[in-house]
């Protein structure tokens, strides 16, 4: 590595560990939207952002922004998010921030055909009100004004936790971009998965973002005592558990991605025969049709499995998300940053994991720049890269950007 790469790579290291100290938690990482961590971190950013020579402000929606370039031009924006799940790493979002940063400043005597901007958003995650990507559906002009009614595990409503942070919820509408105001987005994240450590590459290019589809899956049999024989048993948490292995079955046969994590039921007693059982499921794949087509099979399936054991079966939805598909031109300009690291032929790789880029794709072209990590775990506090990586992450990404400028000024 040169001078210049290895003192920039250590610097979003030593960042990415600052940002780590910001939780809520005293046994790991936990920062969630309008909370004093949130504040404190957007704080940071706009420091780090103004080093690099751009003018800050925090948006309607609490996203943090930072902008150079005049301001009739359309921007290429950079960025990703700084919320954490509970227990979280300190690279899942945080990574793609501070590598749009170090670019951005890298850049600050470069001169660009349109405005160059970076964004940290405030809500990627959904960890405190359960709907995703609060932050980037602001600025894409997608924010949904019910939203404000959403509560927290405390009882608090996104409208107060706003109030609280010295935001109006009824203005988040101030934070959208206006059509045509973007030239693209370009995100720089960890992989979450094993495939680029599998290939032994450090870099990867984005294809799609997986379409999802989550639910919640009742099944109803009968609450009974434990000295009922099995032959007058309705047991919902036995259908429930017939049911879970089907759809791993199903899922794993129609290459989808099917993740059951919670569980519950009632009446929850050691001497009871469970009479209800409840328990999330979320289905993904790199298109629509594939994904629905597996929930259609599922969905078959665990009606003969109901019917046969007597219980009955609801299914309900509460999250729908479509396939994203990154821009080919896009696309080509983060292939064109990984060729010149020399980490070889750009590896193309379709995202399981949702991302802002999702949201941004209503408003703008959108491109991925994947990043390894070790083990594929991510979500977790084993959460690891090495400075290596970073170093031609943040290469591949200022030539990215130098190469959205050639075909812009082309």
């Amino acid at each position: 590595m040169t001078i210049e790469q290895q003192t920039d790579a250590a610097w979003v290291m030593a960042r990415c560990d600052e940002l780590a100290t910001h939780s809520s938690r005293p046994d790991g990482i936990e920062r969630v939207y309008l909370s004093h961590e949130h504040r404190h971190v957007n704080a940071l950013a706009a420091e780090w952002m103004a080093e690099a020579d751009l003018d800050t402000w925090q948006d309607a929606a609490a996203n943090q922004c930072g902008r150079r370039g005049e301001p009739h031009l359309p921007a290429l924006l950079l960025g990703s998010h700084l919320d954490t799940v509970p227990g979280a790493g300190r690279y899942d979002g945080i990574l793609g921030v501070l590598v749009a940063i170090v670019v951005a400043r890298r850049l600050r005597h470069t001169e660009l055909p349109f405005a160059l901007e970076v964004v940290a958003f405030g809500d990627e995650e959904g960890t405190r009100f359960g709907t995703t990507l609060l932050g980037s559906r602001a600025l894409a002009g997608t924010w949904q004004p019910e939203w404000a009614e959403l509560t927290d595990a405390s009882g608090l409503t996104l409208r107060e936790a706003m109030s609280d942070f010295g935001l109006d919820v009824d203005r988040v509408g101030e934070a959208a971009r206006a059509p045509g105001s973007l030239v693209g987005y370009l995100e720089a994240h960890i992989e979450q998965g094993p495939l680029l450590e599998e290939a032994d590459r450090a870099l990867g290019v984005v294809t799609s973002i997986a379409g999802a589809r989550r639910l919640f899956v009742s099944i109803t049999g009968e609450a009974r005592h434990c000295a009922t024989p099995y032959d007058r048993r309705r047991d919902a948490l036995l259908g429930a558990s017939a049911a879970i292995t089907a759809i791993e079955r199903i899922a794993r046969a129609a290459r989808s991605f099917a993740t059951v994590g919670r569980i519950r039921v009632e009446p929850d007693a050691v001497n009871v025969v469970p009479g209800f059982a409840e328990f999330s499921l979320d289905l993904r794949d790199a298109t629509d049709e594939a994904r629905d087509a597996t929930l259609d099979a599922i969905r078959s399936e665990l009606e003969l499995i109901c019917a046969t054991r007597g219980l009955t079966l609801e299914l309900r939805e509460t999250h729908a998300a479509p396939a994203v598909h990154c821009a080919p031109a896009l696309r080509d300009a983060v292939g064109r940053g990984i060729r010149s690291t020399a980490d070889g032929a750009p590896m193309e790789l379709f995202s399981v994991a949702g991302h802002d880029a999702m949201a941004v794709a209503a408003l703008t072209d959108v491109a991925m720049l994947f990043v390894r990590c070790e083990d594929g775990i991510s979500h977790h506090r084993d959460e690891a890269v090495t400075e290596a990586d970073v170093a031609v992450a943040i290469d591949a990404l200022e030539m990215a950007v130098l190469a959205v400028a050639d075909a812009h000024r082309g």
